[in-house]
């Protein structure tokens, strides 16, 4: 009996209370804002609870592992998942124009969003290998192509949306390993001379003859569709337009739980997945919306309080990359929802629709708590 007393004390003391309280009140705003998104309680809800439940029990299951564990199944973790999304290149799947699924008989896998995890898991590894206060340039280098060689492969399937929170996960371990942010002033100004040349020369950049190299036809169209929704209403600019007029109606206290009309009149597209914060402002107007702002932004800065008290730089790196991961799923989602981002595909974290994305997000809060929770020990 004593031992069975024990082995409970351990599996809840790898749980991080505020934390936990945190997730717990994001999966009921969630599972609230699917019910309505819906209608009622049909098949989609009932999926989104079992999803939440394996998303739990992923995470617990995780925060039981010890981070040197975890660290030293980092690399065949990293291996395993860029050897999947060569498979998928050789042999995968193709729906709606794009590669990304990999068919193994009895289950069908994404393997991109494994790297999700498995990129900042190994670049942290990467970093405590090399055991120095300050790294050389050679160092940084031999990152960034752990970094790009995955994301490299979810460009080219195409996925934007993944390969842009995977490439954003993978940064935030070199930038907080120590990457002087004077290398990184050549890549601003680049970004910010190429924003304003598309602004500028919008209608020349945007012609169909005109052939942006880097981006998928469909992908420019997009950030063409950004710049001005109105060229075309009822296509690529639909869900933009529609989740636009759902936002700004509204107003300041929203126009109550289930009355939304661009969601029950089904203006809105994808309101279970991508627009669901559509619904969820719609509703509950600024206050709800803000309100749900600063849910995630404690959440985040619980993730990096975890960061900051972790006892070795691997714990530092992973748990700051898993923080940051989830700050970019919200950013680029409520982005693309109210129009300043283009519409790359990525999820609302624990409100949007969807199983893959909930166990990764559930994987990335067990880390967290792994991390939190467990001191290391002396290697023998």
């Amino acid at each position: 009996m004593k031992l069975i007393v024990l082995a409970l004390r351990r599996m809840f003391a790898v749980l991080d209370w505020p934390l936990l309280i945190l997730l717990v009140i994001m999966a009921l705003v969630g599972m609230a804002t699917m019910h309505s998104a819906v209608g009622n309680t049909d098949w989609r809800f009932a999926d989104q609870l079992r999803n939440f439940l394996l998303a739990f029990t992923a995470m617990w299951a995780v925060a039981l592992l010890r981070p040197a564990w975890i660290m030293r199944s980092a690399p065949l973790f990293y291996a395993l998942g860029v050897g999947l999304l060569v498979a998928v290149m050789l042999f995968g799947e193709t729906s709606k124009g794009a590669t990304r699924w990999l068919n193994l008989g009895i289950v069908r896998i994404q393997p991109s969003e494994m790297m999700k995890i498995a990129v900042p898991l190994m670049l942290a590894w990467y970093f405590q290998r090399q055991s120095a206060n300050r790294f050389r340039i050679l160092d940084f280098l031999v990152a960034g192509m752990l970094l790009v060689v995955p994301a490299g492969l979810i460009i080219d399937q195409p996925d934007l949306g993944t390969a842009l929170l995977v490439l954003a996960s993978g940064f935030c371990v070199i930038y907080f390993a120590g990457l002087s942010f004077k290398l990184l002033i050549p890549a601003v100004l680049a970004v910010t001379l190429a924003l304003g040349t598309l602004v500028a020369y919008e209608d020349q950049i945007c012609q169909p003859d005109v052939d942006w190299v880097v981006l998928h036809e469909y992908q420019k169209y997009r950030v063409c569709v950004l710049l001005n929704p109105g060229s075309d209403p009822l296509g690529k600019g639909f869900h933009t337009i529609q989740s636009m007029i759902a936002v700004g109606s509204g107003g300041l206290y929203g126009k109550g739980y289930m009355q939304g009309t661009q969601t029950h009149l089904d203006f809105i597209p994808e309101r279970t997945t991508d627009f669901i914060f559509a619904v969820f402002a719609e509703e509950f107007g600024l206050y709800g919306g803000v309100t749900l702002l600063v849910l995630y932004a404690l959440l985040v800065l619980r993730g990096l309080t975890i960061t900051v008290r972790a006892p070795t730089q691997f714990g530092r790196l992973l748990a700051g990359a898993m923080s940051m991961m989830m700050f970019v799923y919200v950013f680029v989602n409520i982005g693309m929802v109210t129009g300043v981002l283009p519409v790359v595909g990525v999820p609302l974290p624990f409100m949007s629709y969807g199983g893959t994305a909930l166990m990764t997000l559930g994987v990335a809060c067990g880390l967290l708590m792994s991390i939190g929770s467990h001191q290391p020990r002396p290697d023998p």
